[in-house]
């Protein structure tokens, strides 16, 4: 396995405690954002958003949002990792540059496309299933891609999707999976927490 990988992966750690004096370019959010969007999608979807909240209006609107965690006024970013509903409508276009850059043959594209249509086409359990999936592997990328930027983060679920919606002009096709704050951290580095044992969680068939 690669060591740097290995490494990221048992090193990352929940930061509570953001130093609030340091920020983040727009270069650096963007990579962050870049990368996040490698993580796997169903038909490849790539059916996410992200907002970074950065500002301090929009912090403090956020934080409101999310029962006042103190942590998204610290960070230097916060984001907003947003699944989007009826995927499927948008799949041809999201297709169309490996298509057009000879990865993915026309009439695969065009089978995915049916077959995404067909399986989501008025199932709306199944396409908010979906937004959460592809929500979620992107924001563990982001949260990686964090680690090794010399970065630290934090994954939110303890917020107010309805008021986050309402406060950050979502459509009714976006769904707030979770947040993500990301930053430098206010004092030393912690220690991963140790995890249940493999033999606990493992089982072969």
């Amino acid at each position: 396995m690669n060591e740097a990988i290995r490494t990221i992966i048992e090193s990352r750690v929940s930061s509570n405690y953001f130093d609030a004096n340091q920020v983040i370019t727009d270069t650096a959010i963007e990579e962050l954002v870049r990368l996040a969007t490698r993580a796997p999608s169903a038909y490849n979807f790539q059916n996410w958003k992200f907002i970074a909240v950065r500002s301090f209006a929009a912090k403090s609107r956020l934080a409101a949002a999310a029962f006042g965690q103190q942590k998204i006024r610290d960070a230097a970013v916060s984001f907003i990792i947003c699944g989007t509903l009826k995927a499927y409508e948008q799949l041809p276009a999201a297709l169309a540059p490996a298509v057009d850059a000879g990865l993915l043959p026309r009439a695969v594209a065009e089978s995915w496309a049916r077959a995404a249509r067909d399986a989501h086409a008025g199932n709306p359990q199944l396409q908010r299933d979906e937004a959460f999936r592809s929500g979620s592997l992107a924001a563990m990328v982001l949260m990686l891609a964090a680690e090794g930027m010399g970065l630290t983060s934090c994954p939110m679920s303890g917020f107010d999707p309805e008021a986050v919606s309402r406060e950050f002009g979502l459509s009714p096709g976006e769904v707030p999976v979770m947040l993500v704050a990301v930053g430098h951290a206010s004092s030393g580095k912690f220690s991963q927490k140790p995890r249940r044992a493999v033999r606990d969680v493992l089982s072969y068939k």
